[in-house]
């Protein structure tokens, strides 16, 4: 028989030294120190604590993070980390790991908050120092000025019992955290932890996550800058509404754009209109069987009477995918209709550029998606605060990842998913070398992303530090 195999024969063994693995996720525990990340989070869980530890709970909590961020899924994935001294430094035990996220309590958890603000704000002035200013959200080649934050929930199944896991309204089981992430980055700005039966539309909730949000946003570009907020439906409560309208006598100058259930009273203002125009693609093209129109001068006297003043009405009809669920309405109609509310003044786009702007808030599915691979689709305690800790250290995580690809990274992998970051770079193994008191991590030569790789570790040693 004829072997068809094109695989050489190899003969496995262990003893070899000098290599390690995961050489790329020391660009992440580096970058935790040039911004200052992993100082913040040692003074941050260090106040109350009467003498030094081996393992200092901050620097604990950091190396959590970027286990997350790597895609680790439990404490025990520590390991990878902790038995590459040589690469990686001391790395705590599992049992040491577990007790600084008990130690975590609320008073903690807002330090931990602050800390990643000081942090993003060392970044942002590294990127508008290297990287000559920071990313836009772009609409049909348009920067948008300002800040574009996106508001979402989603469920994270819990498969055994756990504090505050309960049935969900998709029929499962588990949890309903409600997050923020700041659009032009994929920077996840704050989130809560909820229980699997928490209100999708809850506005207590909402204002939480979004002033949490903006206390991420370093305080010289939060103020005297426009800042839209995104979401669904969820997001169009009154209550919700009335205190982004109130933060503008804060100095910050928000505006919104979020989905609006289908009334019988918007149903009859779809129905009487009568000037839809051509909806348009993200690209600018024509977007196939869809239209819009403005419903605002159409709606009943009291239907807008509870929204902000200024507050307009937009709806997009289209052709329904096969398949699609549509409600009684639409069925007659035969089209299937999404609307969305907005305060943006006439004059500062068409209702084809702001329709468009507002479908881009679907960008916050992908950063949910990515994030459950680095961190919060799964929580690893039956105690819901060491959860709610083990999500912020998620989001850490997550703003690491951005941080490399905004700082340190040209070209796709500047654009790149987690999980292509981790199986081109992060992942990759090197040998550890030493000579003349000089350690050299050295990657293959034939690695088609070692060059992507050595670059950003030029840069980030190249990255400016504040003045001490």
């Amino acid at each position: 028989m004829q072997s068809t195999g094109t695989r050489p024969k190899v003969v496995v063994t262990g003893g070899a030294r000098g290599v390690v693995g995961h050489a790329g996720v020391r660009l992440l525990t580096d970058l935790a120190d040039k911004t200052g990340l992993t100082s913040g989070f040692v003074e941050a869980l260090g106040l109350d604590r009467v003498r030094r530890s081996v393992h200092e709970p901050g620097r604990v909590a950091v190396d959590l993070a970027v286990l997350l961020a790597d895609g680790g899924e439990a404490i025990s994935d520590l390991a990878v980390l902790r038995q590459q001294p040589s690469l990686f430094g001391p790395v705590a035990s599992d049992p040491t790991a577990w007790r600084v996220l008990d130690a975590i309590d609320t008073a903690a958890l807002a330090r931990l908050r602050a800390a990643r603000a000081a942090a993003r704000e060392l970044a942002w002035a590294q990127l508008i120092e290297t990287r000559r200013g920071l990313p836009a959200t772009t609409i049909l080649g348009r920067r948008l000025p300002g800040f574009v934050l996106d508001l979402d929930a989603t469920i994270v199944l819990a498969h055994s019992e756990k504090e505050s896991a309960t049935p969900t309204w998709k029929a499962s089981f588990g949890f309903h955290p409600l997050l923020c992430f700041l659009d032009a980055t994929g920077e996840a700005l704050a989130g809560m932890l909820r229980p699997g039966n928490a209100g999708s539309n809850t506005a207590a909730d909402h204002i939480t996550v979004l002033d949490q949000a903006l206390q991420q946003i370093p305080e010289p570009c939060r103020y005297g800058v426009p800042v839209l907020v995104r979401s669904d439906s969820a997001g169009s409560s009154h209550e919700f509404l009335a205190h982004l309208r109130g933060l503008r006598e804060q100095g910050v100058a928000t505006e919104f754009s979020v989905g609006v259930a289908i009334t019988e009273g918007v149903r009859a203002a779809i129905t009487a209109a009568d000037d839809w125009v051509a909806a348009i693609d993200g690209d600018g093209s024509l977007r196939d069987g869809a239209e819009i129109v403005e419903l605002t001068g159409l709606t009943s006297p009291g239907l807008l009477a509870s929204f902000p003043t200024g507050t307009r009405l937009i709806c997009r009809r289209e052709r329904p995918h096969p398949g699609a669920q549509l409600s009684l309405f639409d069925q007659v109609n035969g089209k299937r209709h999404q609307v969305f509310a907005t305060d943006t003044p006439h004059g500062q786009g068409s209702i084809q550029f702001l329709e468009v702007r507002h479908r881009a808030h679907a960008r916050v599915e992908d950063r949910i998606r990515t994030g459950k691979t680095t961190g919060f689709g799964r929580f690893p305690s039956r105690q819901f605060a060491i959860n709610q800790a083990w999500l912020e250290l998620a989001l850490t995580g997550i703003d690491l990842l951005a941080w490399t690809q905004a700082l340190l990274l040209d070209g796709a992998m500047a654009a790149a998913e987690p999980k292509k970051l981790r199986y081109r770079l992060l992942h990759v193994a090197a040998k550890l070398t030493r000579t003349a008191r000089t350690t050299t991590l050295r990657v293959a030569a034939g690695w088609p992303w070692t060059n992507d790789l050595v670059q950003a570790f030029q840069r980030l040693a190249a990255l400016p530090e504040p003045v001490t």
